[in-house]
């Protein structure tokens, strides 16, 4: 796998990179490993073949939906993916989902540096007004990094989706950009004083 990205957004310890083609290995084998799909709505396996044709279709630009691999700064290696979907330019609304794939970097923050980095182009490039997520209520890790980048909690759906055997809540969650400023702010103010040292 090629070490040199082009790199979209760049932050503390991670950077939004372009998906390369070369990238379906790994995604394939995250995307078939129950301990990563068990926070998902996705329960399908997929083939390499599948993967690639979704690299490829990702790559055509589709107007209302971005999606970056994240890529680890310090060992130069893909851990995971981000994106922004269902974007409506009128209501100036999105979604936003994410995966480490990397298990050793689960509850490291390199999720919170690179959904900073995405909403910052969501917010300051975009002009979005508002990003929503979701999460299962189980998945602690992803409920955790949300409210670090501001998100809060709008409601939930009692027992929604069914994984691992039993039917979950699903938690919605969504950041504002006035909310989300001043953490952009203090996020910026850290990046510089560790540059600075």
């Amino acid at each position: 796998m090629n070490a040199e990205r082009i790199v979209f957004r760049t932050g503390k310890t991670t950077a939004l990179v372009l998906l390369e083609e070369s990238d379906a290995p790994q995604l394939t084998r995250w995307i078939n490993d129950p301990e990563i799909t068990r926070f998902l709505t996705v329960f399908t396996p997929n083939t390499l073949e599948e993967e690639i044709e979704w690299i490829k279709k990702i790559s055509s630009r589709q107007p209302n939906e971005f999606i970056w691999g994240i890529w680890q700064l310090a060992e130069k290696r893909l851990i995971g993916t981000m994106g922004l979907h269902r974007i409506s330019y009128r209501d100036r609304v999105a979604t936003t989902g994410a995966i480490i794939g990397e298990k050793d970097c689960w509850g490291q923050g390199f999720g919170r540096d690179a959904k900073m980095q995405l909403l910052d182009f969501a917010f300051n490039t975009l002009n979005l007004r508002k990003i929503c997520s979701s999460v299962l209520a189980f998945n602690e890790r992803s409920f955790r990094y949300s409210l670090a980048c501001g998100y809060q909690e709008e409601g939930r759906r009692k027992l929604q989706l069914f994984s691992d055997g039993q039917y979950r809540d699903e938690i919605f969650l969504a950041v504002f950009r006035e909310d989300w400023l001043p953490l952009w702010a203090e996020y910026q103010q850290s990046k510089i004083q560790e540059e600075v040292k």
